[in-house]
């Protein structure tokens, strides 16, 4: 299948979905350890600091890491289900597949939390998907008009 935008330097998608579950575990597990190191420290008793950070990170950490690894393995079955469906990937298919990952883990909750969650899911991922394109477009495209342009 022929690719239609500059997302070239992307692993096909069935070594994607892997690929996005590594990366959203260990982003979870580093961020889990830095936010229950800090928690365990404040939450111990005084000469039981570190013991306490410690304790906090082996036992939240990884939970945390694996939270965020079914959200990213979600996001990219749904990412990769609408690029095989669209044939073209653009960020409509990273906000479509935000918005569908919210409402398929809130779906245990009721339809009011699913409709919630996927519009939670959908704002963000527009939102990011904006930041990307603004960014692109600022500093690369930027850059390059202030340089090709004619000194005046």
């Amino acid at each position: 299948m022929p690719r239609q935008s500059g997302m070239a330097d992307r692993e096909p998608c069935p070594w994607r979905i892997v690929d996005d579950i590594g990366g959203a575990f260990s982003m979870g597990a580093i961020g889990g350890s830095a936010w229950h190191t800090i928690k365990g420290i404040r939450m111990s008793p005084k000469g039981a600091k570190m013991a306490g950070a410690v304790s906090a990170v082996t036992a939240r950490a990884p939970v945390l890491g694996g939270q965020f690894a079914v959200w990213g393995g979600l996001f990219a079955c749904c990412d990769c289900t609408l690029t095989a469906i669209r044939q073209k990937e653009d960020p409509w298919n990273a906000i479509m597949s935000g918005a569908a990952t919210g409402g398929i883990l809130a779906a245990r909750a009721g339809p009011q939390a699913m409709a919630s969650a996927a519009v939670v899911g959908g704002v963000l991922l527009a939102l990011i998907e904006g930041m990307g394109i603004m960014y692109v477009s600022f500093f690369v495209l930027g850059c390059h008009a202030t340089i090709l342009s004619p000194k005046r």
